[in-house]
């Protein structure tokens, strides 16, 4: 537990500062984040990202990653999808090349661990820059609501917990430490809505932080079944006693391109 708890103040120490001075510091920290969970999400798979794959991969990630306000001077001419169909005919092609050795399955992994981490890392570099909203109040909401469904969760988990939520993915979670993290996300957002000017109505506050603390815990429980399936306790060990990027930020990869599609409905 004090090895959590130094890593986590650490983990804070460096990661807020580039949050709240935004910009571009933040950007370049945030493709460097990006690029550690694609190697952990790789690795899973057996997979070095200094491997052919590996570094197509990387490349379709940060193009993915570039953020609108610089995408006309670095892509002119050319879209994101056009560079990801052009990386999928490469991999499609690396199959043939190693007489599938790299498999068309390889294949699918690769392209989903683009997408799945491209654009949930991309989302936290347009969220912190957002013009519908304050940016950095809308990061601090994010984070902050994921954190406080999960200590939610926990607590009203151990103190009242009897039935498992997804024995088979995560055998500790239980539905009433779900429902709890819900409430306690609830509660949070409401009285942040009060401090803040994040969005106008309170019901809508209150609608869109249930459906984020759920689909938050979708997140984590995703990345526990993709663990699982590959037989690994964590996806790194960059974070001494939480694991590694991945583990960390599985939840805000759901939470921030949702967030983001809320945000343009309810304004």
């Amino acid at each position: 537990m004090k090895q959590r708890i130094l890593t986590a103040i650490l983990a804070a120490a460096l990661f807020l500062p580039f949050v709240i001075y935004g910009k571009l510091p933040f950007t370049i920290f945030v493709y460097l984040l990006a690029s550690i969970a694609l190697h952990e999400l790789l690795k899973m798979k057996k997979i070095s990202l200094f491997s052919f794959p590996g570094l197509v991969s990387l490349l379709i990630l940060w193009v993915l990653l570039i953020p609108n306000t610089y995408i006309t001077v670095l892509l002119e001419g050319f879209s994101k999808s056009e560079f990801a169909l052009l990386a999928l005919l490469l991999l499609l092609t690396y199959t043939v090349v190693t007489k599938n050795k790299f498999t068309f399955d390889d294949v699918g992994f690769v392209v989903i661990a683009i997408f799945y981490l491209g654009i949930g890392f991309y989302f936290l570099i347009e969220t912190r820059n957002s013009e519908l909203q304050g940016g950095l109040e809308l990061i601090f909401y994010a984070l902050l609501l994921i954190w406080v469904t999960d200590s939610g969760a926990y607590f009203v988990g151990r103190a009242m917990g009897k039935n498992k939520l997804w024995p088979e993915i995560s055998p500790n979670k239980t539905i009433e430490g779900a429902v709890g993290g819900v409430l306690f996300a609830v509660i949070f957002a409401c009285i942040y809505h009060y401090f803040t000017d994040i969005l106008d109505n309170v019901f809508v506050v209150i609608v869109m932080t249930t459906l984020l603390s759920i689909f938050g815990q979708i997140g984590d429980l995703v990345e526990s079944a993709l663990k699982r399936h590959y037989h690994v306790k964590d996806s790194g060990t960059i974070l001494p006693g939480h694991g590694g990027i991945l583990d960390r930020f599985d939840s805000l990869l759901f939470v921030l391109p949702l967030l983001h599609f809320m945000l343009i409905l309810f304004n």
